[in-house]
């Protein structure tokens, strides 16, 4: 690595960083095993795993990975349809596997076709997402801790019900330990001196001394339901009987293989996206290869598992969290991993004194940095073409879920392009001739069959006893439905308008002959030179255009 990328060269913005990504992870590990119908200590093993061996072998120096929270519909169904959770293990393990065999394959190119429009829009949605879902927790309404970023949540409600419920059930107490940590974690850097000292952290042990100070007191006091909950072993043989051996035996189940495949797709394209996405929050700008990331997830999986794991992916609530915290390299996130290891096997009882209203302060801040209005202003400044898409996936991935937002922002983002491609496949000039008019129209360089409709509507839109000339002369292809379209226009259309067509520059390849040197040679010299140049065809423009006169 280069000294900007050692994992010794920001020692303690990482250490500081990984503490605070580890406290937003408790939770997160333990509300995710919940939702998914696993036992909790399996949510906490994927985030062990996913910091330290995922941490390890990851060429991303900013990415925190951890159970998928977008996984967890799927973790749930396949676990009551496997019938145990041992079973579903093993195709933990199986989806694993795949994965590391689409990284040494190098299937982790696709990444590089998803827009940016759509990326940007995952993160400005994924933050109003963060700050939907954690001003519940904010105001002491605790109901859903599954951690999941899904519209609809395990507890029968849905974002905003839930944000109608909480009005319902604000808690005081929570209430000002949010308002305090929030207020110290924008304050607290700006202090001198003081700053040495990580905000987040002071934000957490100001929560925990707060919920001490309210104690005894019914309106301010905290219960345990709204404290981080994390499972407290009685020996070390308890701690170590949380983790779960894979059933090998069930390996010959169809419906083994089959959430195994669905864990690797999912997990896969989710890992790419929020990757590419981190990629983009990096202050440094460094770029993070796809097939090491796919390999070292593949890694990941296979180990979590092997001792009891849910699957895992790469978070950008995390790596979010990790970036404004001033995380730099992967050393955040293998401290993160460190500390869920040590806190789970030593000391669990001191987590659950930490107020989830104080964590609900962390994600609301880090929510609001990646949806800030400069965001939406940018994007709108490029154009509908972007803005349209990145819209799109914003509104999708609110009202529904990660991957099936991203999936209907792509696909309006290749609607967009298609509309774009429609209006770029050819210049047109309208020119004034002696005896009447002629429109030409220049070929684009590259024509495909996603311009057909364009040049098609605008054949069709000609005028009658005109002149039209098809200028191939810069085309470099020109695809075969389109030249289908102009033979079909020549021989059939125009004859039946009284259009003249004149052919030029077309290869022989194309098998349309052009029209003769002397006729294009009469018609230049006919010519009074054109009125009006278009920068891209459309047949509505041209209609426009064929209006002026």
């Amino acid at each position: 690595m280069n000294k900007q990328t050692s994992i010794f060269s920001n020692i303690k913005g990482d250490f500081s960083s990984g503490l605070v990504v580890f406290l937003i992870a408790v939770p997160l590990c333990l509300g995710i095993a919940l939702a998914s119908g696993a036992p909790l200590f399996a949510g906490m093993i994927a985030g062990i795993v996913g910091g330290l061996v995922i941490g390890f072998f990851s060429g991303s120096q900013l990415s925190v990975s951890g159970p998928a929270a977008g996984l967890t519909a799927i973790v749930l169904s396949a676990i009551t349809k496997l019938g145990a959770f041992d079973i579903f293990l093993l195709a933990v393990v199986i989806g694993g596997a795949l994965q590391l065999v689409l990284g040494l394959i190098k299937a982790g190119t696709v990444a590089n076709y998803f827009p940016s429009n759509v990326i940007t829009g995952m993160l400005a949605a994924i933050g109003i997402i963060i700050i939907l879902k954690q001003l519940p927790h904010a105001f002491g309404y605790d109901a859903d801790s599954e951690g999941s970023i899904a519209f609809f949540q395990a507890d029968g409600e849905n974002t905003f019900s839930a944000l109608l419920s909480a009005v319902n059930h604000i808690n005081i107490g929570a209430t000002v330990i949010t308002l305090i940590s929030i207020f110290i974690i924008l304050y607290w850097s700006k202090v001198p001196k003081l700053n040495l000292v990580p905000a987040p952290l002071v934000a957490v042990i100001a929560g925990i001394l707060l919920n001490r100070v309210f104690a005894g007191n019914e309106v301010l006091a905290l219960g345990a339901n709204h404290l981080v909950s994390l499972p407290v072993p009685e020996s070390f043989s308890d701690f170590l009987g949380q983790f779960t051996l894979p059933r090998f035996s069930a390996i010959t189940n169809k419906e083994v293989w089959i959430t195994g495949l669905t864990i690797a797709i999912i997990a896969s394209v989710e890992t790419l996206l929020n990757v590419e996405a981190t990629d983009k929050l990096d202050p440094l700008k460094r770029y993070t290869s796809p097939n090491r990331e796919l390999k070292a997830q593949g890694i990941g999986n296979i180990v979590s598992g092997m001792i009891g794991g849910l699957p895992i992916t790469s978070v950008i609530v995390r790596s979010s969290a990790n970036i404004n915290a001033g995380g730099r390299t992967k050393l955040a996130t293998m401290v993160h991993g460190s500390l869920l290891l040590i806190c789970a096997g030593l000391i669990p009882m001191v987590l659950n004194m930490i107020p989830l209203a104080t964590l609900a302060a962390v994600l609301l801040v880090t929510g609001y940095k990646l949806c800030k209005l400069e965001v939406f202003k940018e994007m709108f400044k490029n154009g509908k073409y972007q803005w349209v898409p990145f819209v799109a996936t914003v509104a999708a991935i609110v009202f529904t879920d990660l991957l099936i937002g991203i999936a209907i922002g792509m696909a309006v983002s290749i609607l967009a392009i298609l509309r774009g491609n429609m209006k770029s496949s050819y210049y047109f000039r309208k020119e004034k001739y002696q005896t009447g008019d002629s429109i030409r129209l220049e070929l684009a360089q590259e024509v495909s069959f996603l311009n057909k409709a364009s040049i098609l509507l605008t054949l069709d839109h000609l005028p009658s006893d005109t002149t039209v000339v098809i200028d191939a002369e810069k085309t470099a292809y020109i695809d075969f439905d389109v030249l289908q379209t102009i033979r079909e226009f020549k021989d059939i259309k125009a004859p039946q308008k009284n259009i003249t067509v004149i052919l030029t520059g077309f290869k022989d390849v194309y098998k349309i002959p052009n029209t003769p040197g002397s006729q294009i040679e009469e018609h230049n010299r006919r010519s009074n030179g054109h009125v009006h140049t278009i920068a891209a065809g459309s047949h509505k423009e041209l209609l426009k255009q064929l209006q002026l006169n």
